[in-house]
C-alpha cells in the first residue's frame, strides 16, 4: 500500500531569476540562469544531476514539444531530461516528478526546472488556445472562456451568496491586492515592485466587474530551479536542507456535481479542497489554520486567493473576510500569505510559477530573505498552491515543506 512522499525526499539547492519584462534575455538564458543558481546552493556540477525534469506550458516560449531543447540549453550531455506540461501547475509537477525518481531509487540527483517566455508574445494575459466545450446550460458553459471573465463569476457568487454588499466585498477584494503589492514592493526579484493602496485599487478601471486592474496578474518572463536528493542523503550537500511533507496533484475528470447544473454554485473549488485533504493527510496535519505557518497560493486573481483559503481550511468558510479584514495574512499576521509578492506581484511565467514558489519557502525556512522585512519568523511548515485553467475545470498542486523530519 502507498505510503506518500513524507520525509523520503529534501531539496538541498534552488535557484530563480528576477521575473519581469526580460526583454534583454531568451527563455534558454532564463533557465541557465535558475539552473546555475540552483547548482551552486546545492555545492555541486552539473555532471553530478543524472535525471532532470524541465517544464514549459505555453508553445510561445518557443523551446520545443520535447526535453532535448531544455537539455541543449543546460548542457547537460546524456541526462534523461523530460518536458512537462500542466497548466499552471506545470513548476509543481516537475519537482513532483523529481521527488518521486529519487524516492524511487531510479535517481540520486534530481533536477527540476522550469521557465516561460511570455512578454515577446504581445498580448496583455495568457494566448488562448483551443477549449472544450462542456455541456450546454451548465455554469461551466458560461466560464468558458477562463481569464477574468471566469474568476468575475467567482466573485459575484461569493458576494452574493455570503451577503457582502458591493463595496465590503470590494475592499476586501483591494486588501488582498494591496498587501500582496506591498510584500512584492520589497522583494527584488519581483516584477512589480510598487506598493499600491487599497484606495487606488479600488478606484482602477474594471476588467472583468467586480474585478478591477489590479484584481488581476499578469504575465511574466522567468525562471526556477531546485535540486532534489534522499532525505538520508541531505546533510552530506548541506547542514540545512528542506524536507518534502506531501506532494498531491488533483484534477477533475469532468464529475457530474461541477459540470452539471448541479450543487456547484462557484463560490469554492472542488479540486482545491480534494488535493489538500491528500496533502494534509500524506504531512500528517490536523489543523491547517494552525500548523502551516505560511503558504505561496496561486493568487492568479484577488477573488482566487479569497476562496483558496477557505479551501485549504485556512479561514472558516464564508468567513475570508474577517481574516482579510484583521490582517491574518498580511506579512506581520499570524498566517503570511504570499510574501514573495503572489502572481500578483511577483509575477507568473507559467512553467516556473511552483518551482519560483518552492524557491520563496525554502528561502524563508533557511533565513535567507534579502531583506529584513521580508523574513518571517515564524516558519516551521509552509505550502504552495497551484491552480491551472479556470474552475470547476481545474487542475491543483498542493506541496508541503518544512526544515524538520518528523
Amino acid at each position: 500500500m502507498a505510503d506518500g512522499i513524507k520525509d523520503k525526499v529534501a531539496i538541498i539547492g534552488v535557484g530563480c531569476t528576477k521575473f519581469g519584462e526580460r526583454w534583454d534575455t531568451s527563455a534558454g538564458d532564463l533557465l541557465v540562469d535558475a539552473f546555475k543558481e540552483a547548482i551552486a546552493d546545492a555545492g555541486i556540477e552539473p555532471k553530478d544531476i543524472d535525471m532532470a525534469f524541465g517544464g514549459t506550458a505555453m508553445p510561445e516560449t518557443h523551446l520545443g514539444p520535447a526535453g532535448t531543447a531544455l537539455a541543449e540549453n543546460l548542457r547537460l550531455p546524456y541526462v534523461p531530461f523530460s518536458r512537462n506540461e500542466n497548466y499552471c501547475c506545470t513548476g509543481a509537477d516537475t519537482i513532483r516528478y523529481a521527488s518521486y525518481a529519487v524516492a524511487s531509487g531510479a535517481s540520486d540527483i534530481a533536477l527540476a526546472i522550469g521557465v516561460e517566455k511570455l512578454k515577446d508574445v504581445g498580448t496583455p494575459g495568457l494566448p488562448v488556445g483551443g477549449v472544450t466545450t462542456p455541456p450546454r446550460g451548465t455554469l461551466q458553459g458560461v466560464i468558458l472562456s477562463g481569464g477574468p471573465g471566469s474568476f468575475a463569476v467567482l466573485a459575484t457568487a461569493y458576494f452574493a451568496k455570503y451577503g457582502l454588499d458591493f463595496n465590503t466585498g470590494k475592499e476586501m477584494l483591494a486588501r488582498i491586492s494591496a498587501k500582496s503589492h506591498y510584500n512584492g514592493s520589497l522583494n527584488p526579484r519581483a516584477h512589480l515592485r510598487k506598493a499600491v493602496t487599497v484606495q487606488e485599487i479600488i478606484a482602477a478601471p474594471f476588467i472583468a466587474w467586480p474585478l478591477g486592474l489590479f484584481d488581476c496578474c499578469g504575465v511574466s518572463d522567468g525562471g526556477a530551479a531546485a535540486i532534489v536528493v534522499r532525505a538520508a542523503d541531505a546533510k552530506k550537500f548541506r547542514k540545512d536542507p528542506i524536507y518534502i511533507k506531501s506532494l498531491q496533484i488533483c484534477s477533475t475528470s469532468g464529475e457530474p456535481e461541477e459540470w452539471s447544473a448541479g450543487p456547484w454554485d462557484a463560490t469554492y473549488i472542488e479540486m482545491n479542497r480534494q488535493a489538500a485533504r491528500r496533502a494534509y493527510k500524506e504531512a500528517g496535519v490536523t489543523n491547517p489554520r494552525e500548523e502551516i505557518s505560511f503558504a505561496e497560493v496561486h493568487d492568479c486573481f484577488s477573488i482566487t486567493e479569497a476562496i483558496i483559503m477557505e479551501d485549504l481550511g485556512f479561514s472558516p468558510v464564508g468567513h475570508v473576510k474577517d481574516d482579510v479584514f484583521a490582517g491574518r495574512f498580511a506579512h506581520d499576521g499570524p498566517q503570511p500569505m504570499n510574501i514573495s509578492g503572489g502572481l500578483k506581484s511577483f509575477g507568473h511565467p507559467i512553467g516556473a510559477t511552483g518551482l519560483r514558489m518552492i524557491y520563496e519557502l525554502v528561502t524563508q525556512f533557511q533565513g535567507r530573505a534579502e531583506l529584513p522585512a521580508r523574513q518571517l519568523k515564524n516558519t516551521r511548515l509552509g505550502l504552495t498552491h497551484n491552480l491551472g485553467d479556470a474552475p470547476p475545470r481545474s487542475v491543483i498542486a498542493v506541496t508541503i515543506m518544512g526544515p524538520e523530519l518528523g
